[in-house]
């Protein structure tokens, strides 16, 4: 006799008990000292959720959700914000709260405060502050727009149960958007190229880019890896300079999203204030993240690890990523780059690469040099 089952039932039943089994999960981190833990959502609710939204917000919504494993231990259940609503947001009350985080210590004592809760001795030690009278004064301004809390007394100093979510998403974002200040230092550079270059607008020199190129190879050839180095004046003016050395590093850091190629292309701090280029009557050196700011367009080529890495750049700003182009057996990195001419009127010149080519073969007997202009 065959035996009928009633799927749905069994499946409505399977439902409840994983519901059932989220909110003991729950239960138990509450009891390990997880007080603040929120339970996870239920498959209801999530169903809930996206019907609200596809009934609410054409454009979409933002999704979230995230734990905090400190001395205290927090998990939030998933939520969203919708597009539209964001889009919408009160510019004049966001921009007080940017505005009262924007400031280097202010950021620094909440992310003190958020590690583990410290009195105001721990955190002008801790953060070199040197007298409490400044952290009195970054402290007040916390205090007051409910960003601190402290202990009676004069206690502790600790984050608002209530902010560490929305403080930790806005320093997820922000780690998002680090390399706009690198882009913002570049546009700098744009508008004082005369402490780079020396000279009155429009009249600035591009060989100085090109030996801040060079400059590059030459230090691979001193380490004892590039033998051979081409420039290669292309027939739009721009100009190539290619080397046999290592290959600038492809990978990035476990803790960084950026390739060092795109840091040492954009990064002018990485650099600090000394050069051994400065141009004639020039107040600072020029380095590659110069190279790139004053150019309306960069391309680097990395040959690495049997590959071939590409990367493109207008005015410094990266145009894509690093990109797996092809495959070799050669290691070397190569650089392309013209000029801004809203920048140098004047371009690249044969005679002059000539007279580049005779310096670094009498100075560098050891390396091969070669000049090549396509007409």
């Amino acid at each position: 006799m065959a035996l009928s089952r009633d799927f749905g039932a069994e499946l409505d039943l399977l439902r409840a008990q994983m519901d059932e089994l989220k909110q003991l999960v729950s239960q138990l981190n509450a009891a390990a000292g997880s007080s603040a833990d929120v339970p996870f959502q239920s498959e209801t609710g999530r169903r809930k959720a996206d019907e609200t939204l596809q009934a609410d917000d054409e454009l979409g919504a933002i999704f979230y959700s995230g734990q905090y494993r400190g001395i205290n231990r927090y998990r939030w259940e998933p939520r969203h914000r919708a597009v539209s609503g964001l889009l919408g947001i009160d510019s004049d009350k966001a921009a007080k709260v940017l505005a009262a985080l924007g400031h280097k210590q202010r950021l620094d004592i909440l992310t003190a405060v958020l590690e583990e809760p410290l009195t105001g001795a721990e955190i002008v030690e801790r953060l070199n502050m040197g007298t409490t009278g400044q952290l009195y004064h970054h402290t007040k301004a916390l205090l007051g727009a409910d960003l601190l809390v402290q202990e009676e007394r004069g206690g502790r100093y600790s984050l608002p149960a209530h902010r560490f979510l929305p403080l930790l998403l806005l320093l997820a974002a922000a780690s998002d958007l680090l390399d706009t200040s690198d882009y913002m230092e570049l546009t700098e550079t744009r508008n004082r190229t005369g402490a780079y270059l020396g000279t009155n607008p429009g009249e600035h020199d591009p060989h100085h880019l090109l030996r801040a190129v060079v400059e590059n190879c030459l230090l691979e050839h001193q380490a004892g890896y590039c033998s051979e180095v081409s420039i290669i004046l292309q027939h739009d003016g721009s100009i190539t300079v290619a080397d046999n050395g290592r290959g600038i590093p492809v990978q990035a850091l476990p803790d960084s999203n950026k390739t060092p190629v795109q840091s040492v292309l954009t990064e002018l701090s990485r650099y600090g204030v000394s050069a051994s280029l400065v141009a004639p009557g020039g107040e600072k050196g020029i380095h590659m993240p110069v190279v790139n700011a004053l150019s309306s367009k960069l391309s680097v080529e990395v040959r690495r690890e049997g590959k071939v890495f590409r990367q493109d750049y207008r005015h410094g700003i990266p145009q894509s990523d690093l990109l797996v182009i092809g495959i070799t057996k050669e290691t070397g990195t190569s650089i392309t780059f013209l000029p801004d001419r809203e920048l140098f009127r004047s371009g690249f010149q044969a005679d002059a690469l000539e007279a580049l080519n005779g310096e670094l073969t009498s100075g560098y007997p050891g390396l091969s040099v070669n000049v090549h202009l396509i007409s």
